[in-house]
């Protein structure tokens, strides 16, 4: 079952999209349960977290979609937003809410069943999935989302994590044998990032959560495609 929200404020567009879920559900055998809301204040104000996917149009006359986003996101990073509109410069402002994607209106029912598979794409990735790392003071249950990548410091490994920094003993290559390699990638001889956490290149570096991390030249060209890969939802 996959809990959506569609904020739409023009009623002809809110039953077109209504359709398209209903033909989506269909076709791919998914259960979806849709809540309607004609404007971004109705879904924003005393937001409870508790869609899957919200599908949200941007020009909408009380509260618009981009400053709806901003407010969901102050109490839920895991749900999966999808801009509907007509503006594209808009739209591509919607990495700064961390925005799946944006559907450009007339919408087409491929072009929107197909943003409702990258939804679902980045949902099943989310799933909380767990590595235990073991260092001297015990052993630690690292959440796969909570890392930002892996290092070699002196013959130990780093963990650079949402809440800070774990050093254990042990091998880029054990641990290549142990996490998903669909989502992390080494991008140089002593470096493993989590694709997931990457928020764009910047010269010769990725930008990690927020940290420049070196890509070497040689694993460039391959680093790119498996980004774009995981960003595109195909896994290789």
């Amino acid at each position: 079952m996959i809990r959506i929200a569609l904020v739409e404020d023009d009623p002809g567009y809110r039953a077109q999209i209504r359709d398209y879920l209903d033909r989506y559900s269909k076709e791919y055998d998914q259960k979806l349960i849709v809540t309607d809301f004609s404007d971004g204040d109705e879904i924003a104000l005393n937001y409870k977290a508790g869609y899957d996917v919200i599908l949200m149009d941007i020009e909408m006359k009380f509260m618009d979609g981009m400053t709806a986003a901003e407010m969901i996101r102050q109490k839920d990073a895991e749900v999966v937003i999808i801009f509907i509109t007509n503006l594209p410069q808009y739209a591509i402002k919607g990495y700064a809410v961390d925005a799946l994607d944006y559907v450009l209106k007339p919408v087409s029912y491929y072009a929107f069943s197909q943003r409702i598979n990258r939804a679902i794409t980045r949902m099943s990735r989310r799933q909380k999935r767990y590595l235990s790392v073991t260092t001297r003071e015990g052993t630690h249950k690292l959440a796969y989302d909570s890392i930002n990548y892996i290092e070699v410091q002196a013959h130990e490994l780093v963990y650079h994590t949402t809440d800070g920094i774990v050093t254990a003993p042990g091998t880029l290559k054990e641990v290549e044998k142990t996490l998903d390699m669909q989502i992390f990638f080494r991008c140089n001889k002593g470096c493993l990032v989590n694709l997931e956490r990457v928020d764009g290149i910047r010269g010769d570096d990725a930008v990690v959560a927020g940290e420049p991390v070196l890509v070497s030249r040689s694993r460039k060209k391959v680093f790119l495609d498996a980004l774009n890969n995981y960003i595109s939802g195909v896994a290789k």
